[in-house]
């Protein structure tokens, strides 16, 4: 065993006990298989525990085509299964994974009743992720399910001491979205924007590219940089209300969008 992947391990079960610190023994022992096996990642919003199980990304699973050499993802719609009129789509995908010449097919269905309201009209992109998700899963023997095959699921309610760490945890100008970009020179309280995304971003364990990524469609500009100060703003205080209410729908949402390349502006 690599050092690397040691060093991997320990990082997951570490993030994992201060995210999530009610994690029964049996949790922490299938997160070192994926760990290990897997190589995936938290810090990295490859794997996520949701109501109680452990579930892989989008972006988890390509991580793994890539470090297994994958030799390609063939992705076709499945029109005889579809209705534009519904707005119901279904893709096949092909993994042709690397020294074997065997296949593996998987398929991935969307429509109005089995995604997040919040990201009506995404049908078409949340099918085909969903089966090149499944196919991925096939081919490396991944038996969880990716978050993106998933409809909208709210955790439960929490209670007790675990509402009250919440509360506690969730500064009030984040909670309710008010006081974002006001006061003096533009901040509220002296803290910037920029600052307060980052602490969106880290409070609720969110891809920071992913997020930049969605900041861009947010506004509707080519870069963020072409963003008004209004239109990041506006976007903060949507990410933290998205974050707070429903962070699976959040995540499916962001993993809808490529990672952006190395090196890329």
């Amino acid at each position: 065993m690599s050092h690397e992947v040691q060093r991997l391990d320990a990082q997951n079960r570490r993030l994992a006990c201060k995210a999530w610190p009610d994690l029964n023994p049996a949790l922490l022992k299938a997160l070192q298989k994926y760990s290990l096996q897997f190589r995936l990642s938290i810090a990295a919003s490859e794997l996520v525990l949701i109501s109680g199980s452990w579930y892989v990304t989008h972006s988890g699973l390509l991580a793994l085509a890539s470090r297994r050499r994958c030799k390609g993802i063939e992705v076709e719609a499945v029109f005889d299964l579809c209705d534009l009129a519904q707005g119901r789509f279904v893709f096949k995908a092909t993994v042709h994974a690397s020294g074997t010449s065997r296949q593996f097919v998987g398929y991935g269905d969307a429509d109005p009743s089995n995604v997040s309201p919040l990201v009506r009209g995404a049908e078409l992109r949340v099918a085909e992720t969903r089966a090149v998700n499944r196919a991925l899963r096939k081919a490396y023997g991944i038996g969880i399910c990716s978050v993106e095959e998933i409809g909208s699921v709210t955790p439960p309610p929490a209670s007790g001491a675990e509402a009250e760490r919440n509360i506690r945890k969730v500064p009030p100008e984040i909670a309710n979205g008010k006081n974002i970009g006001h006061g003096s020179n533009g901040n509220a309280n002296g803290i910037r924007v920029r600052d307060r995304l980052c602490q969106v971003i880290r409070q609720h364990s969110l891809d920071a590219d992913l997020v930049k990524a969605y900041a861009i469609d947010f506004c509707g500009t080519k870069t963020l940089r072409e963003a008004s100060r209004e239109q990041v703003e506006s976007f903060v205080a949507h990410l933290a209300d998205w974050a707070a209410k429903d962070r699976n729908a959040l995540l499916c949402q962001l993993n809808s969008y490529p990672r952006p390349q190395a090196g890329a502006a």
